[in-house]
């Protein structure tokens, strides 16, 4: 696949910011201000919500031109043809993902702050790799801290995007976008915000900056 689509701002969704009757308009909100992938992560165990909120997904991601990753959840990822899918620890492995969801899927993987999941990672060909919490993060508070040379190292020694995640804001995103991540995962200081639609335009404006 083309690892280029594989930049800027990932916008990743939350029931706790996105209530039912306004989930569709205030992803739209973040893809309108120039959000180039939307991760729906929904937790729940509740399947027709869920597959109706990713359909949905699936649909403005396309009027966007934004790529769609679902998180975890293989079998969602294929039902709604979703560009890829994101893997924990936890999740499927890598080669099982890529044998429902094909050649061209989009598989990301969490990494934590642990480099040798990455190595991993790129052993298994994933496309993409996922290093946080950078900063402390209102949706996982308990999550490990990951240091900024994480980007460094995996930017120096593999040829896979790098996303970073956790806590992240327009205040703390400089370094590390310096360090080189091609991707910053954004829930609260995107979904949380007062406009979204402009808070995506300014994350979205980092890299316009770095292309100056």
């Amino acid at each position: 696949m083309n690892t280029d689509t594989l930049r800027g701002l990932y916008a990743i969704t939350d029931a706790q910011l996105l209530a039912d009757n306004n989930f569709v308009d205030r992803v739209s909100q973040a893809l309108a201000g120039g959000a180039r992938i939307i991760q729906y992560r929904d937790k729940s165990r509740l399947h027709d919500k869920r597959q109706q909120q990713a359909q949905a997904l699936r649909a403005l991601c396309t009027q966007h031109n934004a790529l769609l990753i679902i998180n975890d959840d293989v079998e969602l990822a294929h039902n709604v043809r979703a560009d890829g899918v994101h893997l924990g620890l936890d999740d499927a492995d890598i080669s099982e993902a890529r044998a429902r969801l094909g050649a061209n899927a989009i598989i990301g993987v969490s990494c934590y702050n642990q480099y040798p999941l990455a190595e991993r990672a790129a052993l298994q060909h994933a496309d993409y790799i996922a290093f946080g919490a950078f900063f402390t993060s209102p949706t996982k508070p308990a999550a490990v801290k990951a240091e900024v040379d994480l980007i460094l190292r995996a930017k120096q020694q593999l040829s896979l995007p790098v996303c970073a995640i956790g806590g992240i804001t327009l205040n703390n995103a400089p370094p590390l976008l310096a360090a080189g991540a091609d991707m910053l995962a954004v829930i609260s200081d995107v979904f949380a915000a007062a406009d979204i639609t402009a808070r995506a335009q300014c994350f979205a404006a980092l890299w316009s900056d770095q292309d100056a």
